[in-house]
């Protein structure tokens, strides 16, 4: 992958997704589609959002019976995602059978940890331990259930790596050294990540948010 930066298209209106797509699409890799953007504009938005030409990421995060989120799958085959979210903790015969059900060359990744919890979110939860030690846990499961890799925090990914030398990693809630957190307690800066084996860049604010997203897209891209 050229470019392993995807736009996080987190933005309510349709034009107004496109649009900002159109515009920083020569400095990054894909864009993704996450909840909000699917609930609010179904596979409609994701046909037009596809027109600009990039891979698209649908960030559903899917977590339900086995059953149900393999139907979930086989429903957006037509959409060809290049890459779909479920969650780890659904267990490894849901992973497996969303795996199943996935396109053929669609990537399955589960998300292991939200980069918006910390160890306080995880204990509140009744989950024991560190927010490392959870996502080694569930990246094991993960591999076991032949998925293609996980979504984790900057945090972990060398961690993860250094385990599952051919896996898939995805890494959200990046954000620039001087730039704002917002709500995410687990960051590192797209370079950082790169270098500890990321395999895909989710950045949205930081450029989506900016004075100039053309600008700061540019600007990400430089540091990779």
């Amino acid at each position: 992958m050229s470019n392993p930066v995807y736009l996080a298209l987190d933005v309510p209106q349709l034009d107004a997704a496109r649009a900002l797509a159109e515009k920083v699409k020569a400095h990054v890799g894909g864009l993704k589609l996450g909840l909000e953007f699917f609930c609010a504009h179904g596979h409609h938005g994701v046909h037009e959002i596809a027109h600009v030409g990039l891979p698209i990421f649908l960030d559903l995060k899917l977590h339900d019976i086995p059953n149900t989120v393999a139907g979930a799958m086989q429903a957006i085959h037509v959409l060809e995602p290049a890459i779909v979210t479920i969650h780890a903790s659904g267990g490894r015969a849901m992973m497996e059978d969303a795996k199943a059900a996935a396109g053929e060359h669609c990537k399955v990744v589960a998300v292991t940890m939200l980069t918006s919890l910390d160890e306080r979110d995880l204990a509140r939860t009744g989950v024991g331990g560190s927010a490392h030690d959870q996502v080694m846990r569930l990246a094991e499961l993960a591999e076991s259930a032949g998925l293609d890799g996980i979504v984790c925090s900057g945090h972990e990914v060398g961690a993860v790596h250094g385990q599952w030398k051919d896996g898939f990693f995805v890494v959200p809630g990046l954000r620039l050294p001087d730039g704002h957190k917002g709500d995410q307690k687990r960051t590192v800066t797209p370079r950082e990540a790169r270098d500890s084996g990321a395999s895909v860049l989710v950045v949205g604010r930081p450029i989506s948010r900016a004075e100039d997203p053309l600008k700061a897209a540019r600007a990400i891209e430089a540091t990779l």
